[in-house]
C-alpha cells in the first residue's frame, strides 16, 4: 500500500490497492453508524421541535401554537413527557447506519474517481460534484425515513391542535396513536413501495445542495487548522470544521426543508392546506405566509446539524470501527 494520502470525505484516505480500500469501507460503515446514532441520540428532541414548528402554520388573525423554538420544547415536555421528545428516534437509530454509510461511502468513492492525482487538492466543481452525487445516492433512505420520523414527531402537534378545535366546537376529539410500524404497514398497503417515497423530489433537492456546500466547505475548513505530524488533522479542528459547516449548509437548505417536511406530513391539524408537490408547496406558502415562512425552524435546523456533523468528524479522528476490528 502506498504511503501517500488523498483527502476523500470527512477523512484522509490512505491511497491503496484495490482490495485494501474495499476492506476499509467495513470501518468506515462502522464508523458512519456510530456517529450517527449517538448523534441522533444528543439532538433528537431538537429536530422533533424543528419539524413542529415548519409544520406549524398561521391562523387568519397571526394565531401560533408554539410562539418559539423554547416554547414548543417546553409545551411538548410538559404535554408528552422526556420520551415524547424522542418520537421517531426508533426509525432514526434503525435507518441512520446505512444513510450515513451510503453518504461518506459514496462521497469517498466519487472524490477518488474525480482526483486529479495522488496527493493534489480536488477542485471546487470536482468537490461539488461528487458532495451532490453523495447526497443523490443517500435519499434511497432518507426519504423513508424521514417520512416516517417526521409522523412520529409530528403526532403530537396534530393532536393537540385537534383537541382545541374539538373542544371549541363542543365535542371531544379521538386521537389514533401512531406507530412507525403500523405507518409503514399502512403505506404499503394503500399505495405499495413507492407510499414511502413521498416527497422524494423535496428531499432530493435538500440532500443533493446540502452535500454540494458541506463537503467543499469542511475541507476548505478543515484545511486551516493545524496538522499531526503524518499530516492528518487535529480531531478539534475536524469537530469545529464539520460544525461549521454543517450548521451553514442547514441553514443554506432550510426552505427545502421546510417544503419537504410539509409535503411528508401526512396527517394534517384542522385548517392546514394540503399540497400537490414541490411548486404548489411553494406558492402556497407564499401567499399565506410570506418567505420568512421558509426558514421555520432554522435555528433549531443548525443546531441539531452542527453536533451531528461535528461528532460525524470525531468519531472518524479517533477511528473507533479500526480499533474494534485491530486495524492499524
Amino acid at each position: 500500500m502506498s504511503i501517500q494520502t488523498t483527502k476523500l470525505g470527512l477523512v484522509q484516505t490512505p491511497i491503496a490497492s484495490s482490495n485494501d480500500q474495499q476492506f476499509k469501507l467495513v470501518p468506515k460503515i462502522i464508523n458512519g453508524g456510530i456517529a450517527g446514532i449517538i448523534g441522533v441520540s444528543v439532538v433528537f428532541p431538537l429536530d422533533l421541535v424543528k419539524t413542529r414548528l415548519q409544520n406549524q402554520v398561521v391562523g387568519p388573525n397571526g394565531e401560533k401554537m408554539y410562539k418559539s423554538m423554547f416554547d414548543c420544547f417546553k409545551r411538548t415536555y410538559h404535554a408528552e413527557g422526556y420520551l415524547g421528545m424522542y418520537k421517531g428516534s426508533a426509525v432514526n437509530i434503525l435507518l441512520i447506519t446505512p444513510e450515513k454509510a451510503i453518504k461518506l461511502t459514496a462521497n469517498d468513492t466519487f472524490r477518488h474517481y474525480l482526483s486529479t492525482g495522488p496527493g493534489e487538492p480536488l477542485p471546487l466543481i470536482q468537490e461539488m460534484i461528487a458532495g451532490g452525487s453523495a447526497g443523490a445516492c443517500q435519499i434511497v433512505v432518507t426519504t423513508p425515513m424521514e417520512l416516517l420520523k417526521i409522523q412520529m414527531q409530528d403526532a403530537g402537534r396534530v393532536a393537540a391542535a385537534a383537541a382545541a378545535k374539538a373542544s371549541a366546537d363542543g365535542k371531544t376529539a379521538s386521537v389514533k396513536k401512531a406507530s412507525a410500524l403500523a405507518l409503514t404497514r399502512e403505506l404499503l398497503q394503500k399505495r405499495g413501495i413507492l407510499g414511502l417515497y413521498q416527497g422524494t423530489g423535496a428531499t432530493a433537492l435538500r440532500d443533493i445542495t446540502f452535500s454540494v456546500i458541506y463537503f467543499p466547505l469542511f475541507a476548505r475548513l478543515n484545511g486551516l487548522g493545524p496538522k499531526r505530524p503524518d499530516g492528518s488533522s487535529v480531531f478539534w479542528c475536524s469537530f469545529l470544521a464539520g460544525c461549521a459547516a454543517g450548521s451553514t449548509a442547514a441553514l443554506m437548505v432550510n426552505p427545502f426543508d421546510v417544503i419537504k417536511t410539509r409535503l411528508q406530513a401526512i396527517n394534517k391539524a384542522p385548517g392546514e392546506p394540503t399540497y400537490n408537490g414541490v411548486i404548489d408547496c411553494i406558492g402556497k406558502t407564499l401567499k399565506n405566509e410570506g418567505p420568512t415562512a421558509f426558514f421555520k425552524g432554522g435555528a433549531c435546523r443548525m443546531i441539531v446539524i452542527a453536533p451531528l456533523f461535528g461528532i460525524a468528524q470525531t468519531v472518524y479522528y479517533l477511528g473507533v470501527a479500526e480499533k474494534l476490528m485491530g486495524l492499524q
